[in-house]
């Protein structure tokens, strides 16, 4: 029988743990850029791939990792 576990809420993505994060299209090396910070923790910005130029939205502390034509509308 399964369980069903209780939701956590994300909180805002850490810096620090932003270099355990690749380019899901190409697998290279991801460039913050900050919009909005909150006691060291990234609300908002986008992460960018020098490699293939993809970017990718940080949003509510969410980074959006789909490829685009995954992404929600």
């Amino acid at each position: 029988m399964l369980r069903e576990r209780p939701c956590r809420s994300i909180g805002p993505v850490r810096p620090d743990l932003l270099d355990l994060l690749a380019c899901p299209l190409c697998k290279g090396d991801l460039t913050l850029s900050v919009a909005r910070e909150d006691d060291g923790e990234i609300v908002a910005g986008t992460l960018a791939c020098a490699a293939c130029d993809e970017r990718y939205p940080i949003e509510d502390g969410i980074p959006d990792l789909l490829p685009p034509d995954l992404r929600g509308a």
